[in-house]
């Protein structure tokens, strides 16, 4: 007979403590090790009670619940002990235990406030996971993702495309440093001097069609337009992004998004949001269309749009230069990395763009000294300013005009494109990283959230939480700015994965601030709850808005 019922479970206790080891340092990547784990491992303990038990589904009954009770035990005990690699960090004790606490205040978006609240309790390092700390302190950003940093952590196998539809080709997804930086010379070259000047065409192109269906809006309410602005701001850099990306007519503006492209793009940015922070999890959303439906139906017209672009005449656009800059990409993943790098384009170019743009223009409308004082600039570098046409900004202007960098930098720092998550970890094999003074082991994620740092008193004061672009201004003292740190100013991260497109998004946001201010007369709409916008921000990874309901009308200029 096999062993009394004692053996079977002192071989379960030494099964689940075996699982447990092998969980110590690192939570599972994929969900192959958890489906051992959960069904496998205690098969030998279950088959031995079975015959000490009345029916074998009492085995099971007993032995697989005794089993996971003793594995979670046994990893509580450990991650809350003074002997997990992590102990000295301070942090909640239920992030200590689980990433699943992360996901769960995840799911309304306000994980950055979440992190705000953290930091200011426990201080600059605080362990917000089992193998995870967020790092407040800006002396310690060269060391994670400075010149000296790490690879992108394992928050990124959460995110990434199954491997029939090639993430890794992505270079937003790479984590490899060597294969990033490969990747990164393409996008450096798309996104030099040349590529930017060719873009302009496609640029005014789109932004006359933006121009145009506000002006139908206005005409339409005889002489005002009440409307969302933040929805068309949306679908304009959506369909020139499209138009950028693919030199395909989105027309989204046009038709107000009948087909519900920009749409599904922001809804395939939730789920992700949410696997991302527990990876192993990934694959088990996949295996429900119905949840990742938005992001395969988006790729899916993505490489549509790739397929047509790729066999029409030849325009320099972003695939234009991607195209011709693959020597490096092996050749039966040219067009896999084209669509999946556009894709990328398409949401990292729009929707972080969008975001920006709408929230300078809430906190211009909610400071009405600020905003006539941005007027009044724009009438200085443009006198022709009641004029204004698309095509007759001197671009050369925008970089000299103080107020509205001040304005576009105040923005960026109050309300970051991406607020919670960029992490890196120490590089697979390298056993660890020093950061500063701080050991980080094999294993350990570190998180930076841009939305902690740019509140940090220590480094904006006064105001931290306040709309203040005076801030920025040259006379410091004059204008009694106690501390402006622009090191700890990372809206576009730092190191070889900062963002690329940052010349054209600054660009952007200079442009189209101008072009609305000096043509209308902007308020907030009669009636609309102006708190509703702060709340409807939420971190999908990057900033994903609410309505923004405005009242337009041409201006009136004297004389």
């Amino acid at each position: 007979m096999l062993g009394a019922p004692a053996d079977s479970f002192l071989l379960l206790a030494t099964a689940a403590i075996a699982t447990h080891l092998w969980f110590k340092t690192h939570e599972p990547a994929s969900f192959a090790p958890i489906y051992l784990a959960v069904l496998g491992i205690p098969a030998l303990p279950t088959f031995i009670l079975s015959h000490h038990v009345a029916s074998p589904v009492y085995a099971v009954l007993i032995a697989y619940p005794s089993f996971y009770a003793l594995v979670l035990l046994s990893i509580t005990l450990y991650r809350l002990s003074p002997f997990h690699p992590l102990a000295r960090y301070p942090g909640p004790t239920i992030a200590k235990v689980s990433k699943l606490w992360t996901v769960w205040m995840s799911l309304d978006g306000k994980l950055p406030q979440y992190y705000k609240k953290l930091h200011e309790q426990y201080g600059s390092i605080v362990r917000v996971g089992p193998n995870e700390i967020s790092v407040g302190d800006k002396d310690l950003l060269p060391f994670i993702i400075g010149a000296q940093g790490m690879p992108k952590g394992p928050l990124w196998e959460g995110r990434i495309t199954p491997k029939k539809n090639p993430g890794s080709f992505n270079l937003i997804n790479t984590r490899d440093l060597s294969h990033h930086a490969q990747l990164r010379k393409t996008w450096n070259r798309a996104f030099a001097d040349e590529p930017l000047s060719d873009y302009r065409e496609i640029w005014i192109r789109n932004v006359e069609v933006f121009m145009g269906e506000l002006e139908k809006q206005c005409a339409a309410g005889g002489g005002y337009g009440v409307l969302d602005v933040a929805r068309s701001i949306n679908l304009f850099l959506f369909d020139f992004m499209g138009d950028l990306a693919f030199g395909a007519d989105f027309d989204v503006q046009h038709s107000n998004d009948k087909l519900g492209l920009q749409a599904n793009m922001e809804k395939a940015l939730f789920v992700p949001a949410l696997t991302m922070q527990v990876p192993w999890s990934a694959p088990i959303f996949r295996a429900f269309p119905s949840l990742s439906e938005a992001m395969r139906d988006f790729v899916a017209f993505a490489a549509e749009c790739a397929k047509s672009r790729a066999s029409s005449e030849s325009r320099k656009d972003l695939f234009y230069y991607l195209m011709s800059n693959t020597e490096q990409i092996p050749p039966d993943a040219v067009f896999p990395f084209l669509v999946s790098n556009s894709v990328m384009a398409i949401v990292a170019g729009s929707d972080t763009t969008a975001s920006v743009l709408c929230n300078a223009i809430y906190y211009l409308l909610s400071n009405s000294n600020d905003l006539r004082r941005l007027i009044a600039e724009i009438e200085e570098f443009f006198p022709g300013t009641r004029n204004s046409t698309v095509t007759n900004i001197d671009t050369a202007k925008l970089a000299d005009m103080t107020w509205l960098n001040a304005v576009i930098n105040e923005t960026l720092r109050l309300q970051p494109p991406v607020p919670s998550s960029i992490q890196r970890a120490p590089a697979s094999g390298s056993g660890g990283k020093m950061m500063g003074p701080h050991f980080i082991k094999e294993g350990t994620s570190v998180v930076v959230s841009t939305y902690v740092i740019h509140r940090d008193p220590r480094y904006f004061s006064p105001n931290p939480d306040k709309f203040w672009p005076t801030r920025w201004l040259n006379d410091k003292r004059a204008n009694n700015v106690t501390a402006l740190e622009t090191t700890a100013f990372i809206p576009f991260s730092l190191g070889q994965a900062n963002c690329v497109g940052k010349r054209l998004a600054i660009f952007e946001l200079q442009y189209v601030l101008v072009l609305l201010f000096s043509r209308y007369e902007i308020s907030f709409a009669p009636e609309w709850d102006q708190g509703e916008w702060e709340m409807g921000l939420k971190d999908r990874l990057v900033l994903v808005k609410d309505r923004l309901m405005v009242e337009m009308k041409v201006r009136s200029y004297p004389g």
